[in-house]
């Protein structure tokens, strides 16, 4: 590295391997959660959630309605698997929830398609 420059340009901030934002675990192992999983955080927070890390604030903050982790990620400018453990965590604290994701398997109902069909035929 000549003239004392990183490989990084000054905007890219400091850079942090995930697996140190997640205390060396690399899956949450507790849960089953993927990208489209819904999340919220309960309301009212305790108030010991003002204790928890930036990075578990930030995940907090993307999670004030149901949301899917994909989305609490983008949002807290977190790469996905480490949003995935701290969400992880954050539910054993009891902090936030997880239902039932839209899952292809539970796809609209026949009635449903039918009426979108005969709307189409309309056309």
């Amino acid at each position: 590295m000549s003239g004392g420059r990183g490989w990084f340009d000054e905007d890219a901030g400091p850079v942090v391997r995930p697996y140190a934002l997640t205390k060396g675990r690399t899956r949450a192992t507790s849960y089953e959660l993927d990208l489209i999983t819904l999340v919220v955080a309960r309301q009212p927070l305790p108030p010991n959630a003002r204790a928890l890390s930036p990075n578990y604030q930030r995940v907090l903050q993307g999670c004030g309605y149901p949301v899917s982790i994909a989305e609490v990620a983008a949002r807290a400018d977190l790469p996905l698997g480490v949003v995935k453990i701290l969400i992880s965590d954050l539910i054993e604290r009891d902090y936030v929830v997880f239902g039932p994701d839209s899952s292809p398997t539970t796809g609209p109902s026949l009635d449903m398609m039918q009426k979108v069909l005969d709307g189409i035929r309309k056309l």
